[in-house]
């Protein structure tokens, strides 16, 4: 079985236009997701999916791999898969890592991977990590996830999920975004139409759900900080 990590990287982000090559030290910010990547042991392939020349350049010149693709691909996975149908079709597992996560796990990166190795019958996963803070769980910019006792998915929310109607100890956690796929399901994925909790949620990952698919859950030891505004920028350095 082979994989290949595709890091989707759009240049108009609506909060932080030009983020992939924004400055974290004296690195761009899609650099240091790609070497986190780099530093994997269970992936055969890393590159970069975008629609703009400007980051095109500047990850070919740091050595890694970078194809173009459409302007008409709606979402990183889009990309993925458009990729998936001809360029990198030789490979059987693609993992969606976000190029606004610099400071990514390898491991959790490997521990998808390996889930694949487990479970053949296995076409979709991805990560989640045990919350503390009560300001994250009423976040709606955190999604949440709850799963069953094999560690599926039930349902991914921006709202508190499970409500907490007794108030009664129990467990928040929080959806990484990173998501692993099987080619056949990515295609297929990738050919149908968002769906109501879909676009009411704005999550793509509830498409899947809601067309009977199920989605394995790992639980990250750890977990990621994401760039989504200029301000974020100071916290991963803090970080690193």
């Amino acid at each position: 079985m082979k994989t290949a990590v595709v890091i989707p990287s759009r240049y108009g982000s609506s909060r932080f236009p030009g983020k992939p090559l924004a400055l974290i030290g004296n690195k761009f910010l899609i650099q240091h997701s790609l070497e986190r990547v780099k530093m994997c042991k269970e992936v055969d392939f890393i590159a970069v999916a975008t629609d703009d020349k400007r980051i095109f350049n500047a990850v070919e010149n740091l050595g890694f791999n970078v194809f173009m693709t459409p302007k008409t691909c709606q979402s990183g996975t889009d990309r993925i898969a458009f990729l998936a149908k001809k360029s990198l079709s030789r490979y059987d597992v693609f993992i969606n890592v976000q190029g606004d996560e610099p400071l990514i796990d390898p491991a959790l990166i490997d521990e998808l991977v390996k889930s694949f190795k487990k479970d053949k019958a296995l076409e979709y996963v991805t990560a989640a990590f045990k919350m503390k803070n009560a300001e994250s769980i009423n976040n709606p910019n955190v999604v949440k996830v709850v799963f069953d006792k094999k560690g599926y998915a039930l349902y991914f929310s921006r709202s508190p999920i499970p409500y907490n109607r007794d108030n009664i100890k129990t467990n928040y956690y929080k959806h990484i975004g990173i998501y692993g796929y099987k080619r056949n399901f990515l295609l297929e994925f990738s050919k149908n139409k968002k769906t109501i909790l879909e676009n009411t949620e704005n999550l793509e990952q509830l498409r899947a759900l809601e067309s009977g698919k199920k989605i394995k859950v790992v639980i990250a030891k750890s977990d990621s900080v994401g760039v989504d505004t200029p301000e974020d920028i100071l916290k991963v350095e803090r970080c690193l």
